[in-house]
């Protein structure tokens, strides 16, 4: 198979994001509770999210207030007046028939998101609209060969807000990094939760050499969207390489197999027979852009430039910790307390290091633990073996700083105590002392690791070292 990573050619991708705003507390047009997740099938629903006859919306007036926070945070230009259309298509889970939706008058249009990097890249914002979530298709089996599909409709009609790019993107992992950035700035916002699932998901379209696109839908995930997009990348230069045409057409990913499959050429805008939404007023939203506008929060891209002028950390260092909102948070109460230029390195490189390793978030351990575990470090009563070792313990099991430290004997070993156990370490392993002596370096690493060994961690490395060298070459 071609590699993708060979011979230069012009990519565009561009992306479709619908991010769900489920820290709402109710759907888009009706009543019914938006915390479904872990519901059974079908309980959140009613008439009006079941487009039921006789069923009328009644737009949620915060789903808007939250649509026009996140334009404004994409640099976008939030219209005047807006409009809700029919987008008119059959599936299963759409049960009206149709989707309301915008179209003609979305709520915001031409916003910017930068791309961190060498060469500063800016990604446009065609679009920013707000529509309803249909409901989730479950397929017994791969989709092409399910025996069956089951319909739960406690999805459908949840607020949904789609962000739209141009077709600026120029790799799998560029649209990556695109969607990594959005997810910081819904965050920062709090207009979603993206450990729910279905809370953010993609359609990405996808050309090279000017040629005909493919959308790729039911990507979930921001690694799957990479995933996707490189699989698709590569079919298309391999149709290409054979003299072949790329066709335009919908294409499903099949995340388990990693692969994308066609499900139907693709629609284009007049197969939707879009007209206005006759049961929806227009909506002027121009007077509420001021008042929401001051309520925005610090975003991430002001933060990091905060975090560099105001403790003075690395570039580097700024980024992760405010790849976060979370953690971004937490920096700030720890260094409240502690020298910001002793903690970042524990927090961005360690503590970051591992809460990645686990796959959860910087809430696992309480703030004011961290910090006693900070104090301990700066006093010098604990080795950073054993401040690693704290940290994991409360990881996987909680538990109190001082009971840990005190458990498990982390408290730095006594001069004396070093001294023992350095004297016994050179009588116990000749062989590695001889090694020394003849000039293999490594065999120290060996001695202090046995020294700390016998200490339980509580010796300080360095003052081992130095004291193993001391007796060796005497």
């Amino acid at each position: 198979m071609l590699n993708v990573h060979e011979s230069d050619v012009d990519v565009m991708i561009g992306l479709e994001c619908h991010v769900q705003l489920n820290k709402l507390n109710t759907k888009l047009f009706c009543g019914c509770s938006s915390d479904y997740q872990n519901d059974p099938p079908n309980t959140h629903t009613c008439p009006v999210c079941l487009g039921l006859p006789g069923a009328l919306p009644v737009i949620n007036r915060k789903a808007v207030e939250c649509g026009i926070k996140v334009a404004l945070a994409l640099n976008c230009t939030i219209q005047e007046e807006t409009l809700f259309y029919r987008k008119n298509y059959y599936y299963p889970d759409l049960p009206r028939g149709f989707q309301i939706s915008q179209y003609d008058f979305p709520l915001a249009t031409g916003g910017i998101v930068h791309l961190e990097g060498e060469k500063g890249r800016e990604i446009r914002i065609n679009r920013v609209h707000i529509e309803e979530d249909p409901g989730r298709l479950v397929h017994k089996g791969a989709i092409e060969q399910a025996k069956y599909t089951m319909v739960d409709y406690n999805r459908s009609g949840m607020p949904l807000l789609e962000i739209v790019t141009e077709p600026d993107l120029k790799s799998p992992q560029e649209a990556r990094q695109f969607l990594n950035k959005i997810r910081n700035i819904l965050e920062y916002l709090d207009v979603f939760d993206g450990n729910l699932e279905g809370s953010l998901r993609v359609d990405a379209n996808l050309s090279i050499e000017g040629g005909q696109r493919t959308e790729v839908k039911n990507i979930s995930s921001y690694k799957g969207a990479e995933r996707a997009l490189l699989f698709e990348l590569t079919r298309q230069k391999n149709i290409l390489r054979r003299g072949k045409k790329v066709v335009q057409e919908t294409r499903h990913f099949d995340e388990a197999r990693g692969i994308t499959i066609s499900l139907r050429t693709k629609e284009v805008e007049h197969d939707y027979r879009y007209f206005p939404e006759p049961d929806l007023v227009v909506m002027r939203v121009g007077g509420w852009v001021r008042e929401i506008e001051r309520s925005l929060p610090e975003l991430p891209d002001a933060k990091l430039d905060r975090f560099l002028r105001e403790y003075g950390v690395s570039p580097v260092h700024a980024k992760v910790l405010t790849s976060n909102i979370h953690l971004a948070n937490f920096f700030e109460g720890v260094a409240s307390m502690i020298d910001p230029a002793f903690c970042t390195r524990w927090i961005a490189d360690i503590l970051k290091g591992e809460l990645n390793y686990r796959g959860v978030g910087v809430e696992r351990i309480a703030q004011p633990d961290f910090i006693d575990l900070m104090k301990l470090l700066e006093e010098d009563k604990i080795t950073d073996h054993g401040a690693i070792e704290v940290i994991r313990t409360i990881l996987d099991h909680g538990g109190d700083v001082g009971e840990i430290v005190r458990e498990k004997g982390l408290l730095k070993a006594e001069i004396d105590e070093t001294e023992i156990a350095v004297n016994a370490v050179i009588e116990e392993f000749k062989g590695a002392v001889d090694d020394y002596r003849s000039g293999k370096r490594e065999a120290l690493n060996f001695l202090v690791g046995q020294v700390m060994k016998k200490t339980r961690g509580r010796a300080d490395p360095d003052h081992a070292n130095k004291l193993l060298i001391g007796r060796i070459e005497d």
